[in-house]
Parts: C-alpha cells; sequence; structure tokens
C-alpha cells in the first residue's frame, strides 16, 4: 500500500465536508486545551467576533490508527551534478485509477507497517556484524504520543523484537520493493557505510516472483533478504519528519514516519503495474510545475516535503543536513482543518490558530470568512492552503537553525483563473 496516500486521502480532488456548522466562539473552544503549540497571547484570536467555530463530529466514534513508514528517495542526476544546483531528483510513484485511496495520485513509495517487519528473525540476519537493538543506528528517538487521543490498532508490531523506528524502516525498504522493485539492501559482509549516498542493489533474476510472494505475505521479504545474503540498508535511510492523516480522511487513519534516502546514482524502477502503474523521476521545481500543470496530482503531504526539499542546493547538502540531524529534532506533525467560505486550510504546528486539543482528531474548524481575509490576518503561520485540488499555497512565517522550513508559495493570482 502506498503510503503517500494516508494522509492525503482526507484532501482528495473534489473533497468537501458538508456538516452543519457549531456556531460560537473560538474562545470556547481554545478554553479547553491545556496546551498549545507556539501560540501567542498577544496573536489576533480569529473568530472572537463569533466567525470561527469547531464542527460537530463528522461520525460517531472515534478513529482508527495505523502505523506506516514511506521513504523519500533522491537520486543523483550524474556523478558530476551532487554539488549543483538542481542536482537531484525524486522518486514519484503513480498509483493505479483502482485503488481505493488516492487513486491516479504520485505519491513516495511506502506502506503499513506489518508484524513481520519486526520479527525476531531479523536478529540473526543482521548478526553478527551488527547487534541488537539498534544495529548502530545510534541513540533511540524520543518515545512520545504524536498527539494526544488517538486509538492505535494492534498491527503486531508492537510486541514485536526490534525498536519501532527500525521496524518502520524495515516497512519502508520492503514497500519500495513491492511498489517500484527497487531494492535499498546492502551485503551482509559489507563494511560500515561510507559517508556519502549510498546505492540500491540491483535487481535480482527472478524479481517478479520475489515481488509477488513478498506482496502475498511481508514475511518472504526476510526471506528474500536471506536468499541474497543482504541486510535492509536501515543506516542509508534518515528520519525525515512524519504526517498524520486529518479529519475526514474515513475512520483508518494514519501515523506515518517519513524517512529519507539519498543515492548517488538513479536507480531502475519498474513498477508492480498493480497498485503503481507509472512513475517519474523530477526535481523539486520540476514536480511544482507537473502538479500546477495538471500533469500530475500530488496530496500536501507531497507537495508541502517537495517544496521544502527544493530549499537544498545540492543532494550533497542535502545529504550532509539529512545524515547529521538528530532524532530528537525531527517532527511529525497533525495537520488541523479549517474550512473557510471559499477552501480548506491545513493549520500545522507553530501556526497561532493551531491548537493542539484532542477534539480536532474529529472536528475541523470552519469559519464564514474568506480564505483571503484568514491569510491577511496571519502573523505566526505554518499553514498550506488548498483552493482547488492542483492549486496550493504554503505561508510559512516560522525560523529554526536545526528544522527546514518550506519558503513561501503563491501563484500569481492572475493566473488563478486558469488552473
Amino acid at each position: 500500500m502506498t503510503l503517500s496516500n494516508t494522509l492525503g486521502g482526507a484532501l482528495a480532488p473534489g473533497s468537501r465536508s458538508s456538516h452543519k456548522q457549531t456556531r460560537g466562539s473560538l474562545e470556547a473552544v481554545l478554553s479547553k486545551a491545556d496546551e498549545f503549540i507556539e501560540f501567542r497571547e498577544s496573536a489576533p484570536r480569529a473568530g472572537s467576533e463569533g466567525h470561527l467555530t469547531m464542527s460537530v463530529p463528522l461520525r460517531s466514534g472515534p478513529s482508527s490508527w495505523r502505523r506506516a513508514g514511506t521513504v523519500v528517495l533522491a537520486a543523483a542526476r550524474g556523478p558530476a551534478a551532487r554539488q549543483s544546483a538542481d542536482s537531484f531528483r525524486l522518486l514519484f510513484l503513480q498509483r493505479s485509477q483502482n485503488q481505493r485511496f488516492l487513486p491516479g495520485a504520485h505519491v513516495f513509495p511506502g506502506g503499513v507497517l506489518h508484524a513481520a517487519d519486526s520479527s525476531a528473525d531479523w536478529l540473526r540476519l543482521f548478526a553478527p556484524r551488527h547487534t541488537p537493538p539498534r544495529f548502530g543506528l545510534g541513540p533511540a528517538p524520543p518515545s512520545q504520543l504524536p498527539f494526544p487521543g488517538l486509538l492505535y490498532e494492534d498491527d503486531g508490531a508492537g510486541a514485536g523484537a526490534l525498536p519501532d523506528d527500525v521496524a518502520l524502516r524495515i516497512c519502508a525498504i520492503r514497500e519500495t520493493f513491492e511498489e517500484a522493485g527497487v531494492l535499498l539492501l546492502r551485503p551482509r559482509s559489507s563494511p560500515p557505510a561510507s559517508q556519502e549516498p549510498g546505492l540500491a542493489l540491483p535487481p535480482p533474476p527472478g524479481l517478479g516472483d520475489w515481488r509477488s510472494r513478498v506482496r502475498s505475505d511481508p514475511r518472504h521479504f526476510l526471506q528474500l533478504c536471506e536468499h541474497l545474503d543482504c541486510t535492509p540498508d536501515i543506516w542509508a535511510l534518515s528520519n525525515w519528519g512524519g504526517w498524520l492523516t486529518p479529519v475526514g480522511g474515513g475512520r483508518r487513519r494514519f501515523d506515518t514516519t517519513f524517512h529519507l534516502c539519498c543515492l548517488r546514482e538513479t536507480p531502475r524502477v519498474e513498477p508492480d503495474m498493480t497498485e503503481v502503474v507509472g512513475y517519474k523521476w523530477l526535481s523539486p521545481s520540476e514536480a511544482t510545475e507537473c502538479f500546477l500543470s495538471k500533469e500530475i496530482w500530488l496530496a500536501p503531504p507531497q507537495f508541502y516535503e517537495m517544496r521544502r526539499l527544493e530549499t537544498f542546493a545540492s543532494l550533497s547538502a542535502l545529504y550532509s543536513f539529512s545524515s547529521a540531524r538528530p532524532f530528537d529534532m525531527t517532527q511529525k506533525w497533525m495537520p488541523i482543518i479549517l474550512s473557510t467560505a471559499d477552501a480548506s486550510i491545513m493549520l500545522l504546528p507553530g501556526d497561532e490558530l493551531y491548537v493542539k486539543d484532542a477534539d480536532f482528531i474529529e472536528n475541523p474548524m470552519s469559519t464564514d470568512k474568506k480564505t483571503e481575509e484568514i491569510v491577511k490576518e496571519g502573523k505566526v503561520v505554518h499553514r498550506l492552503v488548498r483552493r482547488n485540488p492542483h492549486l496550493y499555497e504554503l505561508y510559512v512565517s516560522l525560523r529554526s537553525n536545526q528544522h527546514v522550513y518550506p519558503k513561501n508559495f503563491a501563484v500569481d493570482a492572475s493566473l488563478t483563473s486558469r488552473l
């Protein structure tokens, strides 16, 4: 299952909520929250005049959450291009129109965590060069819920032999093989990884048969690794962040960890032609152009991350930043949806309207104001505006020395009517 679908289903093309609105001041909503993320008391509270409200629940019961892993593959255009601008491209997989989630969308490879990803059988495959529990990955990431009030399904991986972050890397690597035929594996006899982007393993004979077996039962992925005398190259993946499905995406929602993998050569891609029917290697700027021209469609998380990656001048700069970044600096976000009179706004942590309150797991905010009013009023902002399926805007005023945010992005107003 391609994981970039895990968030985007909430904002699929053409979707709009048709729920009744509860009138009242945002002050009543805010008074229930014990914790605000980067909320400034001096900032204007939109809706204090009765415009911004919390909508009634969209469903009778709580959402069901599943953990998932995805990987953003960034590959050099060529050996001489690693230091130059626009020197890397990202792998986007095109989902089949028959898929339930994000039909036809271009996404990053990934999928749902399976109990096989944390099996004790991996211990003997990593031995003797790499010892548990973390196999040389470094300190464990902080253990905390990304948002209060989440109820997780039992995926069987929680009681496994591997730490969650190790299992999620194996999950992302397995799904990349299933969907794209790309093997992010490392020979067991290989020396410690060098301090540069790695390489994918050349596809073995019988690739199609192995993929069919792994798709039918994820436990076969370990057997493939044994057959090739390799381990999943968990060291080539860096923690990049994460996204949680916002309200509106159905009862089953996802807590998705995003990884980044830099490769010094572009690997061969073979879509499985079942879930994935095509692919494109695109630089961030090329992906933006293709999205605006309706050649591809991107869900909001892919658009955001693609714009974030465009801030790096070269693959070398991206690799240096991601490989040196400590676990506790990566961030996982639960977007809060604000429905305006003419569009929808995805509020992210740090925005002055963002509230870390469990009420907003199942309930969006709504306002009778137009998007332009909300945008002009914002002072401390971190938000994505969705005007239509092929027209997003990004507004970010946050700054950090240890986290990279995307630059503001908005299409010229004169072009809006044509998109």
